[in-house]
């Protein structure tokens, strides 16, 4: 049998479980999706109860098969959800949708207490986000649902409720709670002192690549706590460029850069400007910028295809033409996004009738696209510390168009493109490389 670590990688879209071997290449990678639920509000959210009962099957299946053996398992997925257990240790909720409604004007209390909304935004280097701040979301269930909330006995982060499934064991970790979650003093580098006073009762993180060694299914397996999916993508790359400094540029829905090695506190202005900062496994702060463009380039991409009656994947067959990159970048005019930052992430297919072709139009996009980009990245470099590397992995690192944009925005820097295949999922396998 081949000795494995197993990684059970949860996206919005994908769910996935990979099987690397002791080279950390993938062996085994078996992927499906699940159609959403409702919640007892009606909105749409994942099936946890599918999903967990696929992710136990699948590895009992994969024992039972005993073509490879499982030494360790940890677990990569989406943040901004949370899962509630009662005192028996038994799930109380569904697994709410980050996307789902959340008025901030309705939780004023925390920022207003703890130095107003802006402060308390850069302390916790969240910015305020609704849901997608795991904190207010559990504001939002003491406040809105009682009947739930009085039953809670403890709080897990989706990685750690996963990992939960294995070891019944209570957990958390630093990635998962350093993404914007409001929870975590990135001043004093520990947990709030408003998550006490609020009595949340939240886990101690742990370093992760500490593991629980579990008997499952008649064999012992280090169960990971799991990490957030975006801090876990950088590791791959930490782990191999060890002396080199560097940003990463995690493209897909969301277009994240990711400087491991800024060494400055956030900023009020970085902060009105869509920076926060994530962190590592090992306590380490992330600073980042993320842009929601990703989800823009996809709506607008069906916009186009309607507008000009192509296949919707024409972009990728479209010829580099560096002449129209250089006549834009001097014209500088500004169609398809805001100025500051982006809340409407809606096409607008009107403004398409400006354009005699797709190709012009496409390129205005990524252009304003790259734009923005090269913003974030320079927001989160350090004043004397010009990192000039530029990792690309996602989506977008096959685009060059995109990529000889920037280039042309930023000339000194130096793109490399990322070769590294499903980063997040190995970057949850090395946290566990000790124990295969």
């Amino acid at each position: 049998m081949v000795n494995v670590i197993a990684v059970i990688d949860i996206g919005k879209t994908n769910k996935k479980i990979l099987l690397f071997d002791a080279d950390f290449d993938v062996v085994y990678r078996n992927a499906t999706r699940f159609d959403e639920v409702l919640d007892e509000d009606n909105y749409p959210c994942d099936d946890i109860e599918s999903i967990e009962n696929w992710i136990l099957s699948e590895i009992k299946r994969i024992q039972k098969e005993g073509v490879y053996c499982i030494k360790a398992i940890n677990f990569s997925t989406h943040g901004a959800s949370l899962i509630y257990l009662d005192k028996n240790g038994e799930r109380i909720t569904p697994l709410y949708n980050y996307l789902k409604p959340l008025n901030i004007e309705e939780y004023k209390e925390p920022y207003e207490s703890y130095g107003g909304k802006e402060e308390f935004s850069r302390k916790t280097a969240s910015p305020a986000y609704g849901m997608l701040n795991t904190g207010l979301q559990i504001l939002k269930l003491q406040k809105e649902k009682p009947e739930f909330w009085n039953k809670v006995a403890a709080i897990l982060h989706y990685p750690q409720y996963l990992s939960y499934l294995f070891t019944k064991q209570i957990t958390a970790d630093f990635t998962s709670v350093g993404a914007h979650t409001a929870t975590w003093d990135f001043d004093n580098m520990q947990y709030h002192q408003w998550v006490a006073d609020y009595k949340l009762n939240l886990p101690t993180p742990q370093n992760g690549k500490e593991a629980i060694l579990t008997n499952f299914n008649g064999q012992e397996i280090a169960i990971g706590t799991g990490l957030h999916d975006s801090s876990s993508s950088i590791i791959p790359l930490l782990e191999k460029e060890k002396n080199k400094e560097f940003i990463l540029l995690s493209t897909g829905t969301w277009i994240i850069a990711m400087n491991p090695f800024s060494k400055e506190t956030l900023t009020q202005h970085q902060l009105k400007n869509n920076c926060l900062c994530f962190m590592t496994p090992e306590k380490q702060q992330i600073k980042s910028s993320m842009q929601f463009l990703g989800k823009i380039h996809e709506v607008y991409l069906t916009a186009l295809s309607n507008h000009f009656k192509v296949d919707i994947d024409k972009h990728l067959h479209l010829q580099l033409n560096k002449k129209l990159c250089q006549e834009l970048i001097h014209e500088n005019s500004r169609v398809f996004l805001s100025e500051g930052i982006d809340e409407d992430f809606e096409a607008h297919p009107n403004l398409l009738k400006y354009y005699a072709n797709y190709e012009t139009a496409y390129y205005q996009l990524v252009f304003e696209i790259s734009k923005k980009v090269i913003n974030g990245i320079k927001l989160i470099s350090d004043k004397n510390a010009a990192i000039k590397e530029i990792y690309i992995s996602g989506g977008f690192n096959k685009n060059l168009i995109f990529i000889s944009f920037l280039k042309l925005l930023k000339n000194d820097i130096v793109i490399k493109i990322s070769d590294c295949k499903n980063e997040s999922a190995l970057g949850a396998a090395l946290m566990m490389k000790s124990y295969i």
